[in-house]
């Protein structure tokens, strides 16, 4: 079990061929220089002599296609995509031109169950990419649609939306659960949770259960630092700190900030607490949608959501930003360099 838990620039892009359509030759560009943005222009800005990979761990991207990966929002029948695609081939070159080295694609709520679209970006981009789907977490069958969107289509895990099933969620801890546990743990998978604070007390009893089960959990549990108990759902996520399988993404503060203004100060006493709770090595760095679709969400430019980590949360060192920016995901999910 701990060895399947283990598994886990410019100047290189030449002029495109007349004969490829401009889509085609990013997807070849991309595959051939993929091992030299990992090596070399996918590394955090040196700061106090440290350079690391710099990889977004919760990036959504979705088809261009409807035809050939349609749209399936299992919770709103009424759903229009947005007007601007975020596509894979959006998002490598925004990745180039910021210098990231990798991805965690996070199957998209628009495609629903049907990870075909992300699957086909971890087959086009094998060495920047890795995916996590969507299933059904009420589904009977979940156990074996996990295996065969990780064992069959080359997919790391999963994403489970506690936080769309308000009063719903008793799959997160049942006893119908545990066979979809069971089958992460034997095939190496990562899960994370989109989890309301209130909920983590469910999902702590899954990760004692199973401990083999690396568990990201997104955005800081969305605690809510307007609401009328922050410092009790803080505690919530601070508890499961004591679980060494758990990693905490410091994602979406530009949501959780009452004040909603860069670079999202009045976050920066709750972030502290879970860096002080968690230790930098279980932190990660994530941002949410790639190139325009960013402004069109209400969403940071990437280049504030590099700085916010560089520059603007002051207790990190180097070697935390290091860490966080990239080198846990990239222990994580198994990406190499070179």
């Amino acid at each position: 079990m701990d060895a399947n838990s283990k598994r886990r620039r410019s100047s290189l892009c030449p002029p495109a061929p007349p004969s490829l359509t401009r889509r085609g030759f990013l997807r070849r560009l991309a595959a051939a220089a993929a091992p030299a943005l990992l090596a070399s222009c996918g590394r955090s800005q040196p700061r106090d002599g440290v350079t690391a990979p710099v990889i977004d761990t919760h990036m959504h991207v979705w088809s261009d296609d409807p035809a050939r990966f349609p749209f399936a929002h299992p919770y709103d029948a009424g759903f229009r995509p947005p007007p601007v695609a975020g596509t894979a081939e959006m998002l490598v070159e925004e990745m180039r031109e910021f210098g990231l080295a990798g991805a965690v694609l996070v199957q998209v709520i628009y495609h629903g169950w049907d990870n075909r679209y992300l699957a086909s970006c971890l087959e086009r981009f094998p060495r920047i990419f890795k995916g996590q789907g969507l299933i059904d977490p009420t589904d009977p069958d979940r156990a074996r649609q996990l295996e065969h969107w990780v064992r069959g289509r080359g997919l790391s895990g999963m994403r489970f939306s506690a936080i769309y099933y308000p009063g719903k969620d008793d799959w997160l801890s049942s006893r119908e659960s545990w066979p979809l546990w069971e089958k992460a743990e034997e095939l190496g998978a990562v899960f994370n949770f989109f989890i309301a604070a209130p909920q983590l007390p469910k999902l702590e009893a899954m990760v004692q259960a199973f401990p083999g089960v690396p568990v990201a959990i997104d955005h800081l549990a969305r605690i809510d630092l307007k609401g009328n108990d922050p410092e009790g759902e803080t505690r919530l996520l601070l508890g499961l700190a004591r679980h060494p399988s758990v990693r905490v993404k410091v994602s979406e503060l530009s949501v959780i900030s009452p004040s909603g203004k860069f670079p999202y100060a009045d976050t920066f006493g709750t972030v502290r607490r879970v860096y002080d709770a968690f230790g930098p090595e279980r932190l990660l760095w994530g941002t949410g949608v790639p190139g325009a679709t960013r402004a069109q969400g209400g969403r940071p430019p990437l280049r504030e959501e590099l700085a916010l980590v560089r520059e603007e949360i002051p207790f990190f060192t180097a070697s935390d930003r290091e860490k966080i920016l990239g080198g846990n995901a990239a222990a994580l999910w198994g990406f190499r360099a070179g």
